[in-house]
């Protein structure tokens, strides 16, 4: 079948995202792994996008106050469109800006940058239930209520994406968890979420904080070397707690200037 060239970019990523995660459901209820050659497709026009398809462009530097001297959000977010399987939009950062450690239950993702560079730090849950696992203290000590929300995770990778690198994927199970922070400078990412955030289907956000990494609080009667093999799989298992949305991220919106989607 001929490609269309005439449907802008971001037309043709939205009905590839709709092909490629129609009939996927959250882990709960079904399949989440999405076909190989639809997914490849898909990969393959998100890498190819860049701001000027979207009609986004770097913004100079410039006071962050408004007419009202409000502070504006570090964080926005440009929503391109949603359907029951997939949700799309542009989140932009200030410099400086993060979004916080957070996940995305039942869920597949990709980031693509736009602008600018981002540091991503992905971690993974290793159990479903840690009420017996809980160790025997934190500094400062954690209320009883805090260990019911408390889990046991692997910081699974840190990278850095620029508009030049690939995507950052997740899925259900791997890198799920990640917080996202702008690098020596503006960013702006192209996102998109299958099936979308829907607190009534089990697919709410939740905020997380790292406490500390497992590791600590081992004895050390063994030296760096004797550890270093032994230790080497769970130097980056972490403790995280899960927390309600910091009161220091504030997320705002902005129309989207681009090409219409319509699915």
């Amino acid at each position: 079948m001929p490609r269309d060239r005439k449907s802008p970019l971001i037309q043709k990523i939205a009905k590839q995202a709709y092909s490629t995660f129609k009939g996927l459901r959250s882990s709960a209820s079904g399949d989440t792994n999405p076909a190989a050659d639809k997914q490849s497709e898909l990969i393959s026009l998100v890498t190819t996008v860049r701001a000027a398809d979207l009609k986004i462009f770097p913004r100079k530097r410039k006071s962050s106050s408004g007419a009202a001297g409000l502070q504006s959000p570090p964080v926005t977010y440009m929503h391109i469109c949603e359907t029951e399987v997939f949700s799309m939009g542009v989140f932009l950062l200030r410099t400086g800006a993060s979004i916080p450690l957070h996940d995305h239950p039942g869920m597949n993702g990709m980031l693509k940058v736009l602008y600018g560079k981002v540091r991503v730090h992905c971690f993974d849950k290793l159990d479903d239930n840690l009420v017996n696992t809980i160790p025997p203290h934190f500094d400062p000590p954690l209320d009883p209520l805090q260990s019911t929300s408390l889990w046991r995770s692997v910081l699974h990778s840190v990278a850095e994406y620029s508009e030049n690198s690939g995507l950052c994927l997740l899925t259900p199970v791997r890198d799920n968890l990640h917080q996202i922070d702008a690098v020596e400078g503006p960013a702006a990412f192209l996102d998109i979420l299958a099936p979308p955030y829907n607190p009534g289907d089990g697919r709410d956000c939740h905020y997380y904080r790292v406490l500390q990494t497992v590791a600590e609080g081992k004895s050390d009667a063994k030296s760096n070397k004797e550890q270093q093999g032994e230790e080497k799989e769970k130097e980056e298992e972490t403790w995280l707690l899960e927390i309600p949305e910091p009161e220091d991220f504030c997320c705002g919106g902005e129309p989207y200037p681009g090409p219409a989607v319509s699915i």
